[in-house]
């Protein structure tokens, strides 16, 4: 743009100080002189500044996108899922995962043996691949946003599987959605979230969120889950430990596996 305005000002192929210069040559040479100088400083000056001003402003924006908490735990359900299979045995054959990019989750369950999956895209979806735009048009991925009630019945699914989006809830809305969630499993419900202090995801995931993740620790999960009225599956935890301890498997995320409502 600098040069665009720069260029607006000559006139037949000449310096903005030519004409100057032309008026003063035949009293002052070395006035002239003096001006092609200074005018040239000032050229270099403007065009400086601009590019340094540019620069600016392209930092700012990158430190406004590495805002603390942005951190993804999808990878790791899928990661998990040998080990959800042992822990949850026929309780796998009708799943439901909920968080972001669950076309990724709902595709790599629907591999498995005997197992239907459904999922939940809390977040946009315009960037989305042929599969998952696919996945969506027969219904077996929505996009809703979870802080209202999901668009399924009481006890539809045998688990339901949940990454990322509690991290991005206040606990007003966590009080109302965990709930909503646990509403529509049988069988038992698992949560999967970032620790407190953890490594954050890719910087351009956050536009996705919309907000910084708010990682908890352990204690306060299990708090506020008996603040909701859930309580945690014993027999699921011995279960998931057992087998991800036989394969040295070390979730890099919080599990926690829950009972469903009675």
């Amino acid at each position: 743009m600098s040069r665009r305005q720069v260029g607006s000002t000559r006139r037949g192929g000449s310096l903005p100080f030519v004409g100057v210069i032309n008026s003063k040559s035949k009293s002052s040479p070395l006035v002239s002189v003096v001006l092609v100088v200074l005018g040239v400083i000032l050229l270099i000056g403007y065009a400086s500044r601009s590019s340094h001003s540019s620069g600016a402003f392209g930092g700012s924006r990158e430190t406004d996108s590495k805002i603390e908490g942005d951190f993804s735990c999808t990878a790791e359900v899928e990661r998990a899922i040998p080990y959800l299979k042992k822990a949850y045995g026929d309780s796998m054959r009708k799943v439901l995962h909920v968080g972001p990019d669950t076309c990724s989750v709902v595709s790599k369950l629907l591999k498995e043996e005997e197992t239907e999956a459904w999922g939940v895209e809390p977040y946009d979806i315009e960037d989305a691949d042929g599969i998952c735009k696919s996945l969506v048009h027969k219904g077996i991925v929505r996009v809703a946003d979870i802080k209202f009630p999901l668009p399924y019945k009481a006890k539809s699914f045998s688990l339901v599987i949940v990454s990322d989006t509690l991290d991005y809830l206040s606990t007003k809305f966590l009080n109302k959605t965990l709930p909503e969630i646990a509403r529509v499993s049988s069988d038992g419900l698992v949560i999967f979230t970032g620790y407190p202090g953890q490594q954050r995801a890719k910087v351009a995931e956050l536009s996705k969120f919309g907000r910084p993740a708010k990682l908890r620790s352990s204690s306060w999960w299990v708090r506020f889950f008996v603040q909701t009225s859930l309580e945690e599956n014993e027999a699921a935890i011995k279960k998931f430990e057992q087998a991800a301890s036989k394969n040295s498997y070390k979730p890099s995320c919080q599990v926690f596996h829950l009972n469903s409502y009675h």
